[in-house]
């Protein structure tokens, strides 16, 4: 597959005043440069599913919007399908589609019907298509009966859905979402997500996703890319990475009592111990010795054992970053 999003040495500073007293900042201000993305570099493949993690302050939503054309770099190059971002040619714009989680794109006061025929004429999509497309994104989102509701009286969750088909009905080939999911339910949460993922496998449209919530990551995405104070920290699939930490394992043991020989495991660590509950953390290879032990010396009612959560290991990254040579 062709790269679609090409992004070489791309680095953003923002200016901010330091000396807010009324007086003295009107005559003699003060400003410092905060760096909030630094020498970045990646490209994406057509069709891919993307999502671009790192924690508060790390540079993804600056980013996300210089992708999109909404602010100007400081540095570095961007191309998506050819196009630089922040000219927002129209070609380059009839492609892209972007929702945020925390900000509206639908008018309020206007119904969902409304507002999908509103942008059937600023895209100018062809009728046949339009309600043919139309039709099955209210079908794959179960929202037909909201469609002549107005936007502000929807629940957030309905509304998110909204925000979706407004965002896909012109059928774009990069669709940005920061946050698609935040404040949702876990039901609506479960839908959004189904839904992305079924139609970034059947139309091949490309996916950049931000979230907070690693379920959102797993089940949406096939590659992670994690930045962390402004520069990149990890690139590459999600499974390799979750491979990579799960050369480990955490092995939950539930005790009838808490027994007094836990340390005579010297080849596993003791991770937590919680009143008759302990988890060990052992390489994968020593699962079956440790669990043969622990039951053939102790009263054991019952054992877990639980791969690193993939929250845990974007966690781990963050706190080797920037300079991640090995994750393992």
């Amino acid at each position: 597959m062709s790269n679609i999003i090409e992004v070489n040495n791309l680095s953003k500073q923002f200016k901010i005043r330091t000396n807010k007293n009324l007086i003295t900042g009107m005559f003699d201000p003060k400003y410092q440069l905060v760096e909030a993305v630094k020498d970045v570099s990646f490209e994406v493949r057509e069709g891919e599913s993307l999502a671009f993690l790192g924690p508060n302050g790390a540079g993804k939503t600056t980013t996300t919007k210089m992708l999109t054309g909404l602010i100007y770099p400081t540095a570095g190059n961007i191309k998506v399908f050819e196009y630089t971002p922040f000219d927002r040619k129209k070609d380059f714009l009839m492609q892209i589609g972007l929702v945020m989680g925390n900000k509206t794109g639908l008018s309020w006061d206007l119904t969902g019907a409304q507002s999908f025929d509103f942008i059937k004429k600023i895209y100018h999509i062809e009728d046949s298509k339009y309600k043919a497309t139309l039709s099955n994104l209210c079908e794959l989102l179960d929202v037909n009966k909201h469609l002549n509701k107005q936007i502000r009286k929807l629940s957030l969750g309905e509304r998110m859905k909204m925000e979706l088909i407004g965002a896909i009905l012109h059928s774009p080939k990069v669709l940005f979402l920061d946050e698609p999911t935040i404040g949702l339910d876990i039901t609506s949460k479960k839908n959004i997500r189904t839904f992305l993922r079924e139609i970034q496998r059947n139309s091949n449209i490309t996916l950049i996703l931000t979230s907070h919530d690693m379920d959102d990551v797993e089940k949406v995405c096939d590659r992670v890319l994690v930045i962390n104070k402004g520069a990149k920290a990890y690139d590459d699939d999600i499974q390799k990475l979750v491979d990579q930490y799960n050369k480990k394992k955490f092995i939950k043991v539930y005790f009838e009592s808490l027994p007094d020989n836990l340390n005579a495991y010297s080849y596993a660590e003791i991770e937590k111990t919680e009143l008759d509950v302990v988890t060990f953390a052992v390489e994968k290879s020593l699962v079956s010795r440790l669990i043969s032990e622990v039951v053939n010396k102790n009263s054991v009612l019952d054992i877990d054992i639980i791969s690193v959560p993939l929250e845990e290991i974007i966690e781990d990254i963050f706190k080797r970053s920037p300079n991640v040579s090995s994750l393992v």
